[in-house]
């Protein structure tokens, strides 16, 4: 008698293994492996099996002889999102949006259903979470009811691919990805298996229809896609929303793009009327006329984008172990500034507490912030204000050495249009300006800025 083949799967990572284990190998979750059934393992099979019979009628070609796609977009309504895009929605592509509950990811795509309606385009808003009368209260809200814009309440993937399929949608929106399920697939809806089904299954309908899906993911506890991260590997684009609830001001950042640039960032502003495109970002990330002593400002590059932001710093004597934090500002860095102040300018920080934040609930990726943190910190260790009209742009070194930033003469440009006058940065700049710039290529000679 043959012996039954078992397969255990992670329910968090998707790896697989022939035994059981408490923890996984993988991703280290604890009671994670869960026995895959005889019909999930013939389905990884008959998968598999397809894949192999596809690639040996595949014939390699030499890369001249290729013929590069005509990519063509159509807009989104969106100005913001077209451009986290890459211009706009690619007919065919697969992109996941995730984000922290009631951050606005259903807002706003059924915004963007509502606009794409109203151009006569076809579009199929699929809910597994709401009701048709919920998404209905939603759309008046928004204004986006349409007769183009079908609202379709199903969690049965069979059943959504039968609507699909039957009528010319030019759009579908899908929320959530967790909430589906497959038939062919018996288990839980969410688990690894069955957002790999349903996520192989709209890929393919994608593909083969030419018609663009957008799809909702949650996120987990730790900021990641809810789920197998093999979602992210097989959808064309992820966008993830950031920002705080609390705050009106939401940030779209481009992680994955096979159609654009994935350094893009939307900005979006929550009201009544739903999620709105950004009119303008001058003074949404400071307040010129009520900086203190401990507030200095920079500019930072979001995509093509320069932005002005508040950097905060707080420096008081420590009672007990001296404690460092950071909002929005790398932990690790701003350890590596402190001890980089202590080295060169004697400062004795050891005993200090320091806690940074960045104004508005950005997060900054680059190190160009890192001479206007260092004057936050210097500005709040001495209690004494810094001028309003300055900006301080560069990235320290471990040297103490202040190098030259990225895409400087964009980020004047936006200084100046701000009604700044004056600009700490490390080299002169090769075009003129109307800005008054200050040389400062090491960091002892930010004291004298002071």
């Amino acid at each position: 008698m043959a012996k039954k083949k078992t397969l255990f799967e992670c329910q968090a990572c998707g790896f697989q293994s022939p035994r059981w284990m408490g923890k996984c190998t993988s991703c280290n979750e604890w009671e994670s492996m869960v026995e895959l059934t005889s019909d999930q393992i013939k389905f990884l099979k008959d998968t598999s099996s397809v894949s192999n019979a596809s690639t040996a009628l595949s014939k390699a070609k030499p890369i001249t002889q290729i013929e590069e796609d005509n990519i063509t977009r159509f807009t989104s309504g969106s100005t913001e999102l077209d451009l986290v895009l890459g211009g706009g929605i690619v007919p065919g592509s697969l992109t996941l949006i995730g984000g922290s509950p009631g951050v606005g990811k259903s807002t706003l795509l059924l915004k963007i259903a509502g606009n794409l309606a109203r151009a006569d385009k076809k579009v199929l808003y699929v809910s597994g979470e709401e009701s048709a009368g919920q998404i209905k209260l939603r759309a008046n809200r928004l204004e986006a009811n349409h007769d183009n814009l079908y609202l379709l309440p199903e969690i049965n993937l069979s059943s959504v691919l039968s609507e699909i399929t039957n009528q010319a949608y030019e759009l579908i929106i899908i929320d959530s990805i967790q909430t589906l399920y497959s038939e062919e697939t018996p288990s839980a809806p969410g688990s690894v298996t069955q957002v790999r089904t349903i996520t192989f299954e709209l890929m393919r309908i994608a593909k083969s229809l030419h018609i663009p899906i957008f799809i909702i993911g949650h996120i987990t506890k730790d900021g990641s896609i809810a789920g197998p991260r093999v979602l992210e590997h097989m959808v064309d684009t992820v966008l993830y929303f950031e920002g705080d609830t609390n705050s009106d001001l939401r940030l779209l950042r481009g992680f994955k793009n096979r159609f654009g640039a994935t350094n893009e960032v939307g900005i979006f502003e929550m009201n009544k009327e739903g999620l709105n495109d950004a009119k303008s970002m001058a003074g949404k990330f400071f307040d010129k006329d009520k900086l203190q002593s401990g507030s200095a400002l920079t500019v930072i590059m979001e995509g093509s984008r320069p932005i002005i932001i508040e950097v905060q710093a707080l420096v008081s004597e420590s009672y007990g172990h001296a404690k460092r934090s950071s909002t929005g500002f790398d932990n690790n860095r701003l350890g590596m500034l402190l001890a980089l102040l202590e080295k060169k300018l004697d400062l004795p920080l050891g005993t200090y507490d320091v806690f940074i934040n960045i104004a508005g609930g950005i997060k900054i990726n680059e190190p160009s912030a890192d001479l206007a943190v260092i004057a936050a910190i210097l500005s709040s260790y001495r209690n004494r204000e810094l001028s309003a009209d300055s900006l301080f742009l560069g990235e320290v070194s471990l040297t103490g050495e202040i190098r030259e930033v990225s895409g400087l003469s964009h980020r004047l440009k936006e200084i100046e249009t701000q009604g700044f006058s004056k600009a700490i940065i490390p080299n002169a700049p090769l075009e003129k300006t109307g800005i008054k710039c200050f040389v400062a290529n090491e960091v002892s000679k930010v004291v004298e800025w002071m």
